[in-house]
């Protein structure tokens, strides 16, 4: 999947406080590695996470190999929506 750098930071930035911490525990992943997926890069304390990041508007496009991180963090969105 191809989403720009600045939309994959905006979804980061608009989930709720502890967002980063369900979202590793629910995947059974380290905090940083979250963190990373949404643009930080301290590799030393989390994993990769399958991204690659072409420059260019809005930041690059970055292609996700694998997308669970964002899919867990648009139902925590959706949620804060309905309720």
């Amino acid at each position: 999947m191809n989403i720009s750098f600045n939309e994959l930071r905006d979804i980061k930035h608009k989930l709720p406080t502890g967002s980063v911490s369900r979202i590793a525990q629910q995947l059974n992943i380290s905090e940083q590695t979250v963190r990373n997926y949404f643009g930080a890069n301290k590799f030393e304390e989390g994993e990769f996470t399958g991204k690659h990041v072409q420059s260019g508007p809005d930041g690059g496009i970055v292609h996700l190999e694998d997308t669970t991180i964002l899919d867990t963090a648009r139902m925590i969105l959706e949620e804060r929506k309905v309720s």
